[in-house]
């Protein structure tokens, strides 16, 4: 009895829910998967026609040369087609993608590469341009510099002096990243003349007789004292006010000290400096040792920069403003505000109370204390040689 009640059961639940499709497909039952008929006006059914999505766009791939291998600067191709198997081949390329100057393979682009030379560096599975080959050695000088190959498009070059304070102890290299820090005396200054403050102020009176009496300069500032009117002047010429602050951040370095007259430099192995002498240098038979040949410290970097940062940069160059490189992180790309520093953020950064005056010294007086000399001027081209 139990088992034919769960039996009746089951039929009623599973009556249930065909009775709710029915009713949910609008009175008709589709178990197919299939759109229900739709009831026109007339009371004729119509079998609902599935629409199908849209159909994507192929992509359409154009043949063209690439380098199968790095190709260095000047590298000859083969005059034999079949030679050229291991250097360039045909490669599909997405035909909205490919270069304008492309060699593509329903042109004859393999043709193109017969006997030419290569301009620039090719790189494996670079697409091969008409304009990066050439048909002679002579055309290659038209390239140009390796300096401009390897700036960036947004960027411009730039040269500064440097010596060991202002290079971070010449530790900078190319292709490392650097803040530039510049430093700035300030002045008052005579609107009018344009010339430092205080005035030299030249007293006259008239005379009875109408002329003119002038009394000799004197260098202050008119001002209303308890003795009356008086000129005050200063007892030092006007001390400037000093600022630093940060103004570039994450320069380029493309160059530490000059660059070859050549112009080639990327991949090119030093000269080789030759061995001297050993009875030379160990001073056998009387021989006088052969000095060291000094080591030539760079005194100017190139840097590359925004056009207005290098507009800026000269500026500051011309205004013989002292301007000092801080190295950054390979991997520091951040860009942080920084504020100027002067005497006022010295005292409230770092908590340093004016001291009080006292009625008591030490003896002797203390009227210095020691300096950082590193050079009072950045030359621009002085030789700094190092043993």
């Amino acid at each position: 009895m139990r088992g034919r009640l769960l039996i009746l059961i089951g039929l009623v639940i599973l009556l249930a829910v065909i009775a709710g499709l029915v009713l949910l497909n609008g009175g008709s039952l589709n178990l197919g998967g299939q759109p229900a008929p739709v009831t026109t006006g007339g009371g004729e059914t119509q079998p609902v026609i599935p629409t199908a999505g849209p159909t994507p766009t192929p992509i359409s791939f154009v043949r063209i040369v690439i380098a199968l291998q790095n190709l260095p600067r000047g590298y000859q191709f083969s005059s034999r087609i079949e030679e050229l198997a291991n250097v360039v081949a045909y490669f599909p390329w997405p035909e909205e993608a490919v270069p304008f100057n492309a060699l593509r393979e329903d042109q004859g682009g393999l043709e193109f590469v017969l006997g030419k030379i290569a301009r620039t560096d090719l790189f494996r599975e670079q697409p091969i341009l008409s304009n990066l080959l050439v048909d002679n050695l002579t055309n290659i000088a038209n390239v140009g510099s390796d300096a401009a190959a390897v700036l960036p498009s947004d960027r411009v070059a730039v040269a500064i002096p440097v010596n060991r304070q202002t290079s971070v102890a010449y530790a900078i290299r190319e292709g490392d990243r650097v803040d530039v820090i510049i430093s700035m005396l300030f002045v008052d200054v005579d609107e009018i003349f344009q010339t430092i403050s205080p005035n030299n102020i030249t007293l006259f009176s008239i005379k009875d007789d109408g002329t003119i009496e002038f009394v000799s300069g004197v260098a202050g500032r008119p001002d209303q004292t308890t003795l009356g009117p008086a000129i005050i002047g200063a007892s030092e010429r006007q001390r400037p006010r000093l600022v630093t602050q940060r103004t570039i951040q994450d320069a380029l370095v493309l160059r530490v000290g000059d660059f070859p007259l050549i112009g080639d430099y990327i991949g090119v192995p030093p000269t080789p400096t030759p061995l001297p002498d050993d009875t030379a240098q160990e001073g056998v038979g009387g021989a006088t040792p052969v000095p060291p040949t000094p080591i030539p410290l760079p005194d100017i970097v190139t840097l590359g920069v925004t056009p207005q940062y290098a507009v800026f940069l000269v500026w500051a160059i011309e205004a013989k403003l002292p301007l000092t490189l801080a190295l950054r992180s390979a991997t520091d790309t951040s860009r942080v505000p920084t504020q100027p520093v002067t005497l006022d953020y010295i005292m409230n950064e770092f908590r340093i109370d004016l001291p009080a005056r006292r009625d008591y010294a030490i003896e002797p007086a203390i009227t210095s204390i020691r300096k950082l000399v590193a050079g009072d001027e950045i030359s621009l081209t002085g030789a700094n040689v190092a043993p």
